[in-house]
């Protein structure tokens, strides 16, 4: 039999594997909330030694923890963010209100680590407490949000990297395109021409943009409520204490975290991370729209659009022979969608704040985290395999092109919109082109249809105009 040790809490006794740095709050906790396999999102799990490291620095420069304990605290801080007790994090990321689970759960493990350090048995918290010394000066109530803030800043760094990688590979394509001619497209109907390029630069552009949103996003996130304890006075602490463990913490992780300016609100509201999933809504949004259109393009081949290829990943029936799916961007709706739906869930628990706190911060955490994750994981390979292999179909463009009637709209200055109609439906009804029928009646001349209608005047057409 493995060896155990006994812990005791206010409801009582429970045995503990004598290997596990957790203790009896974290067991309870696995117990109790068996939901989804699924464990505290891990940049929360980070973000909180992040805080623990700060709260143990600030403590002992006010005198409130000796130096004995407050050393050993600092190295297990520093060993709990390298990673080393990862598998003692034991909670599921659906538990009780306010994340009480995920702090006792790092409160325990730094504790056992801090005893182990001092020579002490792991379970001993007459020693050294997980309540008394970890959570020195702290609740969950101040710490979750804090940790809510700096995990979505942390998991923000490597989504922006992930984007920016697809704004490159557009903008790579937009380059390649530049001088592929095709006819624009408005309520799905026939429009006027553009290039194959300015498409994908708007892509890349709309992408740009959400992302020109990212430091109002931060600037919300870098002003944290840690300090305030349980309800925001910031019982049970030393005075200076709010904006010294603030300064840690600004310190240990680079990011400029200064206190919440109302440290009431900074309890209730998690107006912030909110912002935060707003702005994951409407990055979905776009990247799902560019999809659609990046599956439209290449419909077909025989019986849809046909205009770009997307590169061949995977076989895309189990019937059709040779039959090739747009996978990566049908992949990618289907994140998009989660991501949408997710900022619904993200918007019901901000909205579930009751007075002094929100105890819905976990699953806020988990819904904002899951969709950041989900995108930082898979637009590197979007843009890899999705993006950086499409190839024009110029052929069909052109086919297109020359057989919209919507080009001769660059008649009207000089026929008027009337006589153009009229000369769009005249040739429609023979069943031959708009530029073949204005030389049929005399309207114009071979050479004129020539320098309003052909290639070159079409491509100069695409091009902004000032």
């Amino acid at each position: 039999m493995k060896a155990v040790r006994v812990e005791r809490d206010s409801i009582g006794e429970r045995e503990i594997p004598q290997e596990a740095y957790y203790g009896i709050n974290s067991l309870r906790a696995q117990e109790n909330f068996p939901v989804s396999g699924i464990l505290v999102p891990a940049p929360i799990v980070r973000a909180y030694g992040y805080i623990k490291l700060a709260a143990v620095r600030a403590n002992r420069e006010l005198g409130a923890l000796d130096g004995e304990r407050s050393k050993a605290i600092e190295q297990a801080a520093q060993e709990f963010l390298q990673g080393k007790f990862d598998r003692d994090i034991i909670v599921d990321a659906f538990q009780a209100g306010a994340g009480t689970s995920t702090n006792m759960n790092v409160n325990e493990i730094l504790a056992n680590r801090a005893l182990e350090l001092s020579g002490k048995p792991r379970g001993d918290y007459t020693s050294l407490s997980p309540n008394d010394h970890i959570n020195m000066g702290q609740s969950t109530n101040d710490t979750y949000p804090t940790a809510l803030n700096l995990g979505l800043l942390l998991a923000l760094k490597d989504l922006e990297v992930s984007v920016r990688t697809v704004v490159h590979s557009l903008r790579a394509k937009e380059q390649e395109f530049a001088s592929v001619p095709k006819s624009g497209r408005t309520h799905l109907k026939d429009a006027m021409p553009i290039t194959l390029g300015e498409e994908f630069g708007a892509y890349a552009s709309v992408l740009e943009r959400v992302l020109d949103g990212l430091p109002r996003v931060r600037e919300g996130l870098c002003e944290v409520p840690l300090g305030g304890n349980a309800v925001g006075t910031g019982v049970n602490t030393r005075s200076g204490y709010r904006t010294l463990v603030v300064q840690h913490l600004a310190r240990a992780t680079g990011f400029p975290f200064r206190p919440s300016r109302d440290p009431f609100e900074g309890m209730q509201s998690r107006w912030a991370a909110l912002a935060t999933s707003g702005f994951l809504r409407g990055l979905a949004v776009e990247l799902s729209r560019i999809s659609n259109d990046l599956r439209l393009l290449s419909s077909g081949p025989a019986t849809g659009l046909d205009e770009i290829r997307l590169p061949e990943v995977q076989a895309g029936s189990s019937i059709m022979p040779a039959k090739v799916n747009p996978s990566l961007a049908e992949c990618l709706n289907q994140i998009c969608f989660h991501i949408i739906g997710s900022d619904l869930g993200a918007a019901f628990a901000a909205e579930a704040g009751q007075l002094e706190i929100n105890v819905m911060m976990p699953v806020m955490s988990f819904e904002i985290l899951f969709s950041m994750k989900l995108l930082t994981n898979f637009l590197p390979v979007f843009a890899a395999k999705g993006v950086d292999g499409i190839t024009a179909n110029p052929e069909k463009c052109n086919t297109y092109l020359l057989a919209s009637s919507s080009i001769a709209t660059i008649l009207t200055p000089r026929l008027g919109y009337l006589k153009v109609a009229e000369a769009i439906k005249k040739s429609a009804a023979a069943g031959i082109s708009v530029k073949a029928y204005l030389e049929k009646e005399g309207l114009l001349s071979p050479a004129e249809t020539e320098q309003l209608l052909g290639r070159e005047a079409l491509l100069k057409i695409t091009r902004p105009v000032a």
